[in-house]
């Protein structure tokens, strides 16, 4: 027995008043509402419908049993209803993961813009450095500068490529000297962050050599943003993601060094569960990203 079904006829006969009706309702011949009936009677060892050639009643378990019956499958067609709407437009509340630099220097003064196109939608935004674990957190989609997922069921989209300068103040270089190769930044003060690519070692490459650098740093910090106050500050070298300071080189705040030689390069991607049926807040916020990226490289 199909139970929706067998519920589905049950209720329409009830309210029809006629197995015929209730068949050509349904677009069912009269045996098989019968036997729908008669199945779901003997399921629940009651009877519901008396009936004889002429006429049919509901009896007392059948008057009790049908007001379940009715308020269970309207539930069901509401519940249907709520996700045809969400499929269709983007409703209810996105939670995003992102790194707090990454969401303050290239998408979050849009985020009124983005939320005011969705008005039924709301934003669930937290700013974190750490990896984050999507399924046991309950994240819909976070940001993440690499590739490398926890979880092969996990799904990657491309938002940008930040190249990587090594930079200070024009002070601290006037005042330690300006590093012609990476061995001399063995001397001088690193800045380090701890939850990049390049936490531990910076590494540099030039005609085919490399050189890697073991970061010793007096200050570690988990923003990039703290990283680039101190660099300001003229408290020592680091290297940090151009975006993040290329005001500053283009207004002299700041030098950058070692031009001549290739570091290293974080990609961001937009991660999320899975490429099956992805909801509508996970594919309009992913292209409010790829638009925000895309409009920072131009």
């Amino acid at each position: 027995m199909d139970r929706f079904t067998a519920l589905q006829v049950f209720r329409h006969v009830a309210e029809l008043g006629s197995f015929a009706a209730a068949g050509r309702k349904l677009g069912l011949s009269p045996p098989a509402i019968s036997k729908n009936v008669a199945e779901l009677e003997a399921h629940l060892g009651v009877r519901l419908i008396n009936r004889t050639t002429r006429r049919m009643a509901l009896t007392g378990e059948g008057k009790t049993y049908l007001e379940h019956v009715s308020r269970g499958l309207d539930a069901l067609i509401e519940a249907e209803a709520a996700l045809s709407s969400a499929k269709a437009s983007p409703t209810g509340t996105l939670r995003v993961s992102a790194p707090m630099t990454v969401a303050l220097t290239r998408f979050s003064e849009a985020i009124p813009e983005f939320l005011s196109r969705y008005p039924d939608l709301k934003l669930d935004l937290h700013l974190d450095d750490r990896r984050v674990d999507i399924i046991r957190e309950g994240f819909d989609l976070a940001i993440r500068g690499s590739s490398n997922l926890e979880d092969s069921s996990l799904v990657a989209r491309k938002l940008t490529v930040m190249p990587h300068v090594l930079c200070a103040a024009p002070a601290y270089f006037e005042a330690h000297g300006k590093p012609q190769t990476p061995s001399d930044l063995k001397t001088l003060a690193h800045i380090r962050f701890p939850f990049g690519v390049n936490a531990d070692f910076w590494e540099f490459t030039k005609a085919g050599h490399t050189e890697r650098i073991a970061v010793e740093a007096r200050y570690s910090v988990t923003s990039s943003l703290a990283v680039r106050d101190a660099l300001r500050g003229g408290f020592g070298v680091s290297l940090i993601p151009l975006p993040y300071v290329a005001k500053d080189l283009e207004a002299g705040r700041l030098q950058s060094a070692l031009d001549d030689w290739t570091t290293a390069a974080t990609t961001h991607y937009a991660v999320y569960p899975s490429r099956q049926h992805v909801a509508p807040k996970i594919r309009a916020f992913i292209d409010f990203l790829i638009r925000q990226f895309g409009r920072d490289q131009k």
